[in-house]
């Protein structure tokens, strides 16, 4: 599940950053490119409101991927740390008279 949202989070992020990209200012529009707004792609102020719109979506869309990979990454390391091996305090230490041999710890009951 992690991985598959981390593709589509990739793919927003690229098609987010395409759209930016292509976007110009307010003060020139695709039909700079042809000499007039009547022979804009969308009409006078149609791909500036596209544009805009599909910016607006994509940044929706990398919110919602951005926040649902970080609450999936903390779910992860919490059940790992859930699932660890749980820490004993240390038995005090016997030491062998013996160099290179362990030592036996005296059992008590």
């Amino acid at each position: 599940m992690y991985e598959i949202i981390l593709v589509i989070h990739v793919v927003i992020s690229s098609a987010l950053i395409a759209m930016i990209l292509i976007q110009q200012g307010k003060g020139s529009g695709m039909g700079a490119l042809g000499g007039g707004a009547s022979n804009t792609l969308f009409g006078s102020q149609g791909s500036a409101n596209f544009m805009s719109r599909t910016t607006a979506l994509l940044a929706t869309g990398f919110f919602v991927t951005s926040l649902t990979l970080s609450y999936l990454a903390i779910r992860q390391v919490k059940a790992k740390e859930h699932n660890a091996i749980p820490v004993v305090p240390a038995q005090e230490q016997v030491h062998s008279d013996v160099p290179g041999v362990p030592a036996v710890a005296p059992q008590t009951n």
